[in-house]
């Protein structure tokens, strides 16, 4: 079948968790014979490629605020128009509003013939959101069973939603044991983060213990969005200022995606220090699969996605617990083995075709 995805942000090598959840999906699609494209705002790049379909109506800043897309929807017929003109153009079986704004779910403008679906990335029970449920989609999907839980703690009901994992986009050689070892030992940690202050990589660099004696690499990068002006340049400037102060830690500039999971097969462990609940987790996802260990907060799908491959704290403890089981997991030689040699087992199913696979029956699912 051909599926449309619309997501406005969508650019190849964006450093955010649902871009890249999307390209994987497509890839998985395509892998079994569907044909998959993406439908995004402009301006368009040189690494759009035929399947990536800009809108002549949405331009976006970078980065964008939701106010500024809303600004420009205040008349939303002429998107709404060209959305639809797209999907009979390209003959959309299925279309998948990524987000309610950012993914027009709220204005959902779908022919009648076109079966839709709504995805849930975050907890929202904004208007928007509201509108995107009124709309009627024929499939909601959000990607854990923690969103399931939020949403309807929430008052929302996610009786006949689906949770579909994210999936990896790209992947790495894991270290031999020998390897892992000598990482155990002296290898560096490794951190990917988006520069949002709720990734609390700030926090963390302000909690930096004394003597870790081993380099702390973060990459952290800024996305086409962000919540407010200036919000990025706030977290990198604060994050350089106190990296700069403190042995060994270095911040590095964003990854294209291919080379995020190599780049963390050389670590010794990642941290994932969000003090907002990860609804998936794609850096911890990424670290897992190449024998990665996880310390992070045991918050939203953390936890389950992690498993026995890593070390959880209680938020309220800070990011000196951070630090804290980071240090006792790399000293506890045979618990930090487990560890590794669990790491990959948590995601081993999540390949772009099985994830691709449970798209296509969820979304066809009583459909001839």
């Amino acid at each position: 079948m051909n599926v449309a995805f619309v997501l406005l942000t969508y650019n190849h090598d964006e450093p955010a968790g649902i871009e890249r959840s999307i390209a994987s999906l497509t890839r998985g699609l395509r892998g079994l014979g569907h044909r998959a494209l993406i439908i995004a705002a402009g301006p368009g790049t040189g690494d759009d490629g035929p399947d990536l379909l800009r809108l002549a109506t949405i331009a976006l800043p970078r980065p964008a605020r939701e106010e500024d897309l809303m600004a420009q929807l205040a008349d939303p017929g002429p998107a709404a128009t060209e959305v639809r003109q797209l999907l009979a153009a390209h003959d959309v079986d299925l279309v998948c509003w990524v987000d309610a704004v950012w993914g027009l779910g709220y204005l959902s403008p779908a022919p009648p013939a076109v079966r839709t679906a709504l995805m849930v990335h975050v907890p929202r029970t904004d208007a928007p959101f509201r509108q995107s449920l009124h709309h009627r989609p024929d499939t909601v999907l959000t990607v854990s069973a923690f969103m399931l839980k939020e949403l309807a703690d929430a008052g929302v009901d996610t009786r006949c939603w689906h949770a579909l994992p994210n999936a990896l986009l790209h992947t790495a050689e894991a270290p031999s044991p020998a390897a892992r070892e000598e990482l155990r030992r002296r290898g560096p940690v490794r951190i990917v983060a988006r520069a949002e202050p709720h990734k609390g990589i700030a926090e963390l660099l302000g909690a930096f213990p004394a003597g870790l004696e081993r380099p702390v690499q973060i990459v952290l990068a800024a996305a086409g969005f962000e919540y407010w002006p200036g919000m990025q340049d706030q977290v990198m400037d604060q994050c350089r200022a106190l990296a700069d102060n403190l042995p060994g830690v270095e911040i590095r500039p964003a990854l294209p995606w291919q080379e995020v999971p190599p780049f963390l097969a050389q670590a010794a462990a990642t941290v994932i220090s969000s003090t907002s609940p990860e609804t998936f987790g794609n850096v911890a996802a990424e670290a897992l699969l190449v024998g990665t260990p996880v310390v992070g907060y045991g918050l939203g799908h953390l936890p389950q996605l992690t498993g026995a491959a890593g070390r959880m704290t209680a938020l309220e403890e800070g990011p000196t617990a951070l630090w804290r089981a980071l240090t006792e997991l790399l000293e506890d030689h045979d618990g930090y083995h487990a560890a590794a040699r669990q790491a990959p087992h948590q995601v081993a199913a999540h390949t772009p075709e099985a994830v691709a696979g449970a798209f296509v029956r969820a979304t066809t699912a009583g459909t001839r």
